[in-house]
């Protein structure tokens, strides 16, 4: 790695780092580093991701089930260590929900938000952090999807760029690596595997992690990931328009899909659901195929 400390601090990779690797997380090793000059020798986690694999017939339900025992580690074996993390609270929730209006309907979409849709924005803004409030509290990755796992020998799961973590919702990581913005699977399959993960919570021992029920668990995986697919419209956008990184157009559509989905299927969302497929949805390949005739 080589992060020159003017630009970057490698001091949250190695303390986030160490934290996992404590939990028997396989991160890359740490082989030397050099603070003053931002050098540090890892271990190669080899040249075969997640998401390669994952496209390959039969390898989903192995690979899953290995990224679901390594996410089991990070919640339970890390949960002590979670306390020395920054919490994901209403600000950083809000602040990442802010993007949405900001890069993906103003400057993606080109739509000026009247009064009353900035107002149902913000209502549904502030239910949905409180919905996220009110999740167990675990160590969370924040990225934890297809594109930041690595397929080591036999199928073992690495997990890198993890420096971002904070203690957060239950459900966040879970929805990261399940409502992936780069992959997507039939809802059966989806409700399948969040609904094993419970079930090693509870076999874990750790039913104030897992939820009252089935139903309340799948609830807080649905409603984080509002949270977190509203924030990725904002982030997508801004990667184009600000650093000019294209292939994340494409990655919209799906994006957007997971938002529409969960607002179906909770009546609280449904408002916002409405305006989405009102407003929203009927620009959305117009303003990707505008974004690519222009430069940022």
């Amino acid at each position: 790695m080589d992060a020159p400390p003017a630009q970057e601090d490698i001091g949250p990779y190695l303390k986030v780092g160490s934290l996992l690797h404590g939990a028997g997380v396989h991160v890359p090793a740490i082989h030397a580093v050099d603070r003053e000059r931002g050098f540090v020798l890892l271990e190669d986690l080899g040249s075969t991701p997640f998401l390669t694999e994952l496209r390959k017939p039969a390898r989903a339900s192995v690979l899953y089930a290995a990224a679901l025992d390594t996410l089991a580690r990070i919640q339970i074996d890390a949960l002590d260590a979670a306390r020395a993390l920054a919490p994901y609270d209403a600000a950083a929730l809000r602040r990442e929900l802010e993007l949405m209006p900001e890069w993906f309907c103003g400057r993606h979409l080109q739509i000026l938000l009247e009064p009353a849709e900035r107002e149902l924005i913000e209502r549904t803004f502030l239910w949905l952090i409180d919905q996220a409030l009110a999740q167990p509290v675990v160590f969370v990755h924040r990225d934890y999807h297809s594109r930041n796992l690595m397929v080591l020998p036999h199928d073992e799961t690495g997990v890198i760029d993890f420096q971002d973590a904070l203690a957060g919702p239950v459900g966040y990581d879970l929805v990261s690596l399940l409502k992936d913005c780069y992959i997507a699977w039939p809802r059966a399959e989806v409700e399948r595997w969040v609904l094993s993960y419970r079930q090693r919570l509870l076999v874990r021992d750790v039913s104030s992690l897992s939820g009252s029920s089935d139903r309340e668990f799948l609830r807080w995986f649905d409603l984080i990931g509002v949270q977190r697919h509203i924030k990725i419209l904002g982030i997508f956008a801004r990667l184009w328009w600000r650093d000019g990184k294209a292939g994340y157009l494409d990655d919209l559509p799906l994006t957007l899909d997971y938002v529409r989905d969960a607002a179906a299927r909770h009546v609280e969302l449904r408002e916002f659901g409405l305006w989405l497929e009102r407003r929203i949805v009927p620009l959305l390949a117009m303003a990707n195929t505008r974004a690519r005739e222009v430069k940022p």
